[in-house]
């Protein structure tokens, strides 16, 4: 089962109907319990940084999510604003991240023939061995975008795959049992399929 968790940030149902597209049994719950009892998680968010960690903090689920994801190791998925609360922290606010990675989420720098936010699509490159992506003669898939803060990972190594808008930033990491997609994988199509049926499989 893999449990989606609502803190009351995210687009939860698109992210259920797209793993039910790829078979996956799946559930929408805030409940300590239910992510206890899960063998996967993911954590969506769309939205401000810092509100997103105080709406997580709030709902006294930190603890058992850090439980499950540091000590128990369960594969989890951060999404947009998810990945971005796996981090240290971020410019977007002095409240501080979940830390599960060595990472820090920066903002995107205006600049000519650059509009911030990043939206729509574009173009993610997989680094070797990306547990989450397509090889094997595909160099580069398409994903949807919506953000004005972007993740960068401490150890290069962390990053699963890149994107180029101004500069080049991680549009995916992974570390061990922690995942992340900058990019919206259940408004992804094909490609975001593909990535969560990966995740399920694991």
């Amino acid at each position: 089962m893999i449990v989606i968790v609502n803190y009351g940030v995210g687009n939860v149902g698109s992210v259920l109907n797209m793993l039910r597209k790829v078979g996956a049994k799946a559930r929408i719950s805030g409940e300590a319990a239910d992510i206890e009892a899960a063998d996967k998680l993911i954590l969506p968010g769309i939205g401000h940084f810092g509100s997103g960690m105080n709406k997580l903090a709030e709902t006294g689920l930190i603890p058992v999510l850090q439980e499950q994801a540091l000590v128990r190791a369960k594969p989890v998925l951060g999404i947009c604003l998810g990945m971005q609360m796996m981090t240290r922290g971020s410019d977007e606010s002095d409240v501080p991240g979940l830390g599960w990675i060595d990472a820090y989420t920066h903002r995107f720098q205006e600049a000519p023939g650059l509009r911030v936010p990043h939206t729509g699509w574009n173009t993610v490159k997989p680094t070797n061995g990306a547990k989450l992506f397509e090889h094997g003669g595909v160099e580069a898939e398409r994903f949807y975008f919506v953000h004005s803060y972007y993740v960068r990972t401490a150890d290069p190594a962390h990053a699963a795959a890149t994107c180029v808008y101004g500069p080049e930033f991680v549009a995916s990491f992974e570390a061990g049992n922690i995942f992340g997609a900058q990019f919206h994988p259940e408004k992804s199509h094909l490609f975001g399929m593909a990535m969560l049926r990966k995740f399920v499989n694991l």
